[in-house]
């Protein structure tokens, strides 16, 4: 089973620059661990204690996983998934 993963520009570093990968799994559990056995050191940058990092979104064809079951959501043949760090920061204009 083929799934298209696009990788954002700050985890780019572990696909070697590309910008979308392809992974296996039947959940999205399982396809990260597959992206990390491909990609080095991705999973941890995805995944703390089982469950997403706090500020990463993950979307399934263009739904929030965290609005379906979580990394626990399952995957079909086909499936497309966007990591997309949460942004967020700045600071106060002085006054």
């Amino acid at each position: 089973m083929a799934i298209e993963v696009r990788v954002p520009t700050i985890l780019r570093t572990y696909t070697d620059g590309a910008k979308t990968v392809t992974g296996d799994g039947a959940t999205v559990a399982e396809l990260f661990t597959d992206l990390e056995a491909r990609h080095a050191g991705i999973r941890d940058r995805l995944v703390d204690g089982g469950e997403l990092r706090r500020f990463v979104n993950v979307y399934l064809n263009d739904e929030d996983v965290r609005f379906l079951d979580g990394i626990a959501t399952p995957l079909s043949d086909g499936d497309s998934v966007t990591i997309l760090p949460a942004v967020a920061g700045g600071a106060e204009a002085p006054a």
